[in-house]
């Protein structure tokens, strides 16, 4: 169940940060509240993570993957696209998420 709340956290701050660009510093109100929201959502989901899954472990993953998942947004929903350098490097942070639930001793499967 962790990793379900885990996936739902990231997919929720994606959103948020996806719509802060959107809330246009926070004057918008449809984008204004999906950011409030969506980081709420976010951040309580993380706390009943946190109930299995060690911290560290945790912020690994939800970091690595929210930088991939908002790049990606970013470019589908704001036309940014990201740079060769960029993308290897996001790859790269793919790679250690991988690593991290394939191979470590502290990640429940």
């Amino acid at each position: 169940m962790a990793y379900l709340y885990l996936a739902i956290a990231i997919i929720a701050e994606v959103a948020a940060t996806t719509a802060l660009k959107a809330s246009e510093q926070f004057t918008r109100p449809g984008p204004t509240l999906i950011v409030v929201v969506g980081y709420g959502i976010a951040f309580y989901l993380l706390t009943l993570v946190l109930r299995t899954i060690p911290v560290g472990v945790t912020y690994a993953i939800w970091s690595g993957m929210g930088i991939v998942l908002v790049a990606v947004a970013g470019a589908a929903v704001y036309k940014q696209i990201p740079d060769l350098p960029a993308i290897i490097g996001m790859g790269l942070i793919l790679l250690g998420v991988i690593v991290i639930n394939v191979f470590s001793g502290t990640v429940e499967h």
